[in-house]
């Protein structure tokens, strides 16, 4: 979420301390409780982000962002209302309440049936921070400029024509207060260092661009630090990160492999097995399975940003739908250290947690939240409720969807040995998938040809294409927790009108068998 202009020194600021916030909190809740609302809650929300861009040798763009505000929801005879406000101070929070309130009762003139919200605790008051060592708001904007300028000239020492590179940094600060007697102040940090390279064959005309293999990361500035230990060479020198990113490394790479890519062969198409790491299959998970047990989708409540899903009531209630063969193990989680949807409460004041959603390539549950989770006959919100903004009303967004890894020893080295035809995949790349979350297509950043266990060489024009469920039942092998990474999106979006949220994928290097593999450069 953007907001307004603001100096570097605003950002390193805090305009208002807990005890001004419970007190303007309680203002909130006691106007909701007096004029008949049966539920409040109040979101007061600091939002803060910096951007950074550079191009080859030079500063695009710098932008620092401040946005404070209140949300305030209510229930009213039986429905919600929402109202906010940039004044916050009694008189405006007073005012957005009664805003809110009198939204809800114009509103249950058309609700048919009442909101049916699931208990949660009270927590009283309590703080959570993301576990951060070191504050990237708080690390100078020429030491951040230096490191990006680096990789840039890193790429084009080593064969790229173009680079640019971005730093993107968000802090939330937020207060969560309900009249279930939840206090919550939350301070979230998140970091996307990224770049894009590209290589020109002057003599041909041919170019190839290489985006950058970091993701996204629910840290601090620690990130950019590079730890020996975090780095994992992958299959034809591919280095894959974990919780440290060489930014200037993944440059020089870059160039080499761009240059690379515009000699490489063009793919054959045909049925292969793909060896997919990470940061490529974390777009999977997202498109696959994270957004098709989304609950609202499921029950066609939202269909924008590409539609519903497969995935319905029907399948969850027969117990034994086969989303994907045995080894598939695919869970949401709002804990987990590092991810970009690590929290210690949701929007709703819900402690986050684990859940399952795919056990034993069975289906076993979706994405819900509190006045959600009665339609699937549970009685405990998962914790998976957000808001962009103070701005906005929060509602059900996805929390990290992962796939466990194998529990067995295996390692990427002995999963190329095993493939005798096949495609190894890392990165991100173009998508499409219906709008049932069904048929898809998928591209990626790199691909190496694998004949008989053994890298062969570099791959161009390569996409694999599948449905869900064919694509997951495919799944024969995935490597062992050694191998667990993640990949992020920072802006996902949802809704109408649209909000973003960041969420993390993680995985092992994991190998579907017998995918069919098309040729994106051929015309037909």
């Amino acid at each position: 979420m953007m907001g307004n202009p603001v100096s570097l020194d605003v950002l390193l600021t805090s305009p208002m301390d807990v005890a001004q916030k419970k007190q303007l909190a309680d203002i909130a809740l006691n106007t909701a409780k007096s004029l008949g609302a049966t539920y409040a809650d109040v979101r007061i929300g600091r939002y803060l982000n910096q951007f950074i861009t550079t191009r080859e040798n030079r500063v695009q763009n710098i932008t620092n962002s401040e946005s404070f505000g209140t949300g305030i929801r209510v229930i009213v005879n039986g429905t919600w209302g929402f109202a906010a406000t940039n004044n916050v101070t009694d008189d405006g929070i007073r005012k957005a309440t009664q805003q809110a309130v009198a939204i809800a009762k114009a509103n249950s003139k058309f609700q048919k049936e009442p909101v049916k919200l699931a208990p949660t605790q009270g927590h009283g008051e309590v703080t959570w921070k993301t576990p951060i060592q070191k504050n990237a708001f708080e690390v100078p904007v020429s030491e951040k400029v230096e490191l990006l300028l680096g990789a840039n000239a890193a790429a084009l020492k080593n064969g790229a024509t173009f680079a640019n590179s971005n730093l993107f940094q968000v802090n939330e600060q937020k207060y969560f207060a309900s009249t279930d007697g939840s206090y919550i102040d939350q301070d979230i940090h998140r970091i996307w260092p990224t770049f894009t390279v590209s290589a020109i064959d002057r003599t041909s005309g041919k170019f190839k661009t290489r985006d950058a293999l970091s993701a996204p990361m629910g840290m601090g500035y620690e990130y950019m630090i590079p730890k020996a230990d975090d780095k994992v060479k992958g299959p034809a020198d591919v280095m894959l990160y974990r919780n440290s990113y060489d930014m200037v490394e993944d440059a020089t790479l870059a160039a080499k492999q761009a240059k690379e890519m515009i000699s490489a062969k063009s793919v054959e198409p045909g049925k292969y097995d793909l060896v997919l790491e990470p940061n490529h299959l974390g777009l999977t998970i997202h498109e696959s399975v994270g957004h098709p047990l989304e609950l609202d989708r499921v029950l066609g409540y939202e269909a924008n940003y590409a539609g519903t899903s497969f995935a319905t009531l029907d399948k969850l209630k027969a117990g034994n739908f086969n989303y994907g063969s045995k080894l598939v193990n695919i869970f949401a989680d709002k804990t987990q250290p590092g991810s970009l949807g690590a929290v210690g409460y949701d929007d709703e004041g819900v402690k986050c947690k684990r859940w399952d959603l795919i056990k034993d390539g069975i289906l076993v549950n979706y994405q819900a939240i509190r006045d959600q989770v009665h339609i699937i006959g549970q009685n405990e919100s998962h914790g998976c409720c957000y808001a962009q903004g103070w701005s906005d009303v929060q509602f059900q967004r996805m929390p990290n969807v992962s796939l466990a890894p194998g529990k067995d020893p295996y390692s990427i080295d002995e999963m190329i040995k095993d493939v005798e035809k096949g495609i190894y995949i890392a990165g991100r790349g173009s998508y499409s998938i219906d709008q049932q979350r069904y048929n898809f297509q998928f591209g990626g950043t790199l691909f190496y040809e694998i004949k008989n266990g053994k890298i062969e060489g570099m791959l161009n024009d390569v996409a694999y294409q599948s449905n869900t469920q064919e694509f997951w039942n495919s799944c024969v092998k995935i490597c062992d927790e050694r191998d667990y990474r993640m990949f992020g999106s920072f802006f996902d979006g949802k809704g109408q009108p649209s909000q973003v949220s960041a969420v993390s994928h993680g995985s092992a290097t994991s190998r579907f068998n017998g995918v069919n593999v098309i040729n994106t450069g051929r015309t037909i």
